[in-house]
């Protein structure tokens, strides 16, 4: 995936230094939310960038699991939402990601880390759910973002 990483940017390069910089940034900008509504698709489908699916939960031991609770809902509903996962975006770079406190427990979860569950709870290693990360569909749509702004000069 780095490699698609390094030929996007070589391909990108030269047509990006030819903008001014409040272009670059509007570009930026579209470029960012482009990616957080995919990133969010894709956490909402609980599928890892590679296209697995993400770890199950582990079961609650038979005295905590709730009476009546038929299906347990998705995770990282909260984390998802815009205003969890934000887009810095200027004329130098386009970040996507998890900020203030959400962004402990995203990294948690994104590299498989050893955690409490609550202050002074006990120690849980995570499964490994990456939550953000580039798949084939993300570098062509930012592809065709570049594109479809150029084309629009």
């Amino acid at each position: 995936m780095n490699d698609d990483l390094q030929a996007l940017e070589t391909w990108a390069a030269p047509i990006l230094q030819r903008l001014q910089p409040a272009e670059r940034s509007r570009l930026s900008r579209s470029i960012g939310t482009t990616l957080r509504r995919t990133q969010q698709r894709r956490i909402a489908a609980q599928m890892n960038p590679d296209g697995s699916a993400y770890a199950p939960r582990r079961q609650q031991p038979a005295s905590r699991a709730k009476a009546g609770k038929i299906k347990r809902n998705a995770m990282f509903r909260k984390l998802r939402q815009a205003k969890h996962l934000k887009v810095s975006a200027n004329p130098q770079l386009v970040a996507v990601g998890f900020f203030g406190r959400v962004a402990r427990i995203a990294r948690v979860h994104q590299e498989g880390l050893t955690d409490a569950v609550s202050k002074n709870g006990k120690l849980i290693t995570y499964e490994k759910r990456q939550l953000l990360g580039f798949t084939a569909d993300d570098i062509r749509q930012i592809q065709d973002t570049l594109s479809n702004h150029i084309r629009a000069l």
